[in-house]
């Protein structure tokens, strides 16, 4: 009979954390084109969950109570990060959790921005190439247009904000974002990760909190319609004033990016790292 014994129940928050500097070892080592590949396919994942959120809440404005519209989005939106944890993917967001193996000494300073930038760019390569598939598609005249429209508005709002305001929206995001991913280190089963994820995700989808990587493929379909099909934009009747490349990265892309990192790192990463790891180098 064999000793070894199976345990199925999750696995608690300190071996969560070494679980954590384990997977941010293994992040910051792999080789560059596997990274980068991995993080093309995550831009598109979550493209994926912005597509559906997009197509599931078309037309529901002034039709259903604000926040119900936003539980649906939320809802479906998970879909983007279920296909990252579970199919295997790199999400330049949930990466910022390497700040735990980096703070305890296993990770440079040198291959955890390496990751980063590595990653950040494959996701805005897979986000933008989802964008330009879609478009050429012409997804977004189903449902009699209204799935453009709601494109299209998404798009102008998330433009349209203010640095700061992008700034902490984006700090809130990801603080939830990589909650959701650490809880899937206690998983044992994928069932476990599924529902590890859906709650938090839901919440910052829901919240209106501000995502980089989501945003890469948010805009750029907006920013695509607007460009290559004025008729189809001309007909929804919106106005669009925020609605240009240089308000994609200066008010939403910069300054949610930012967020983004200081909400992953300082508020989830650097606080489980200081009460579980600290001093055990």
């Amino acid at each position: 009979m064999s000793n070894t014994e199976l345990r199925i129940d999750a696995l608690l928050p300190a071996d969560m954390a070494r679980k954590a500097e384990y997977v941010g070892v293994s992040k910051s080592e792999a080789p560059i084109l596997s990274m980068f590949s991995l993080s093309v396919l995550a831009g598109a994942f979550i493209s994926m969950g912005a597509i559906f959120a997009t197509t599931v809440t078309a037309g529901t404005s002034g039709e259903w109570p604000y926040g119900v519209t936003r539980l649906l989005s939320g809802l479906v939106f998970c879909l983007g990060l279920i296909l990252v944890i579970v199919g295997g993917a790199e999400l330049f967001t949930g990466n910022n959790l390497i700040v735990m193996a980096w703070a305890s000494g296993k990770v440079t300073t040198r291959a955890m921005l390496r990751n980063w930038v590595i990653v950040y760019t494959g996701n805005f390569v897979g986000a933008i190439g989802t964008a330009v598939l879609i478009f050429l598609s012409k997804q977004y005249t189903f449902g009699g247009g209204t799935v453009g429209r709601a494109a299209l508005s998404i798009a102008n709002s998330k433009s349209g904000l203010d640095f700061f305001q992008a700034l902490v929206l984006g700090i809130l995001c990801n603080a939830l974002v990589c909650l959701a991913v650490w809880l899937t280190f206690s998983a044992r089963s994928t069932v476990d990760k599924i529902a590890a994820i859906i709650f938090p995700i839901t919440a910052f989808v829901a919240a209106g909190f501000e995502h980089s990587i989501a945003n890469m493929y948010f805009i750029p379909i907006g920013l695509f319609i607007n460009m290559f099909d004025p008729t189809f934009t001309a007909a929804t009747g919106l106005d669009l004033p925020h609605l240009t490349w240089g308000a994609f990265f200066i008010n939403n892309l910069i300054p949610v990016t930012i967020g983004n990192i200081i909400g992953g790192t300082v508020l989830v990463a650097a606080v489980y790292w200081s009460v579980f790891l600290r001093g055990k180098r």
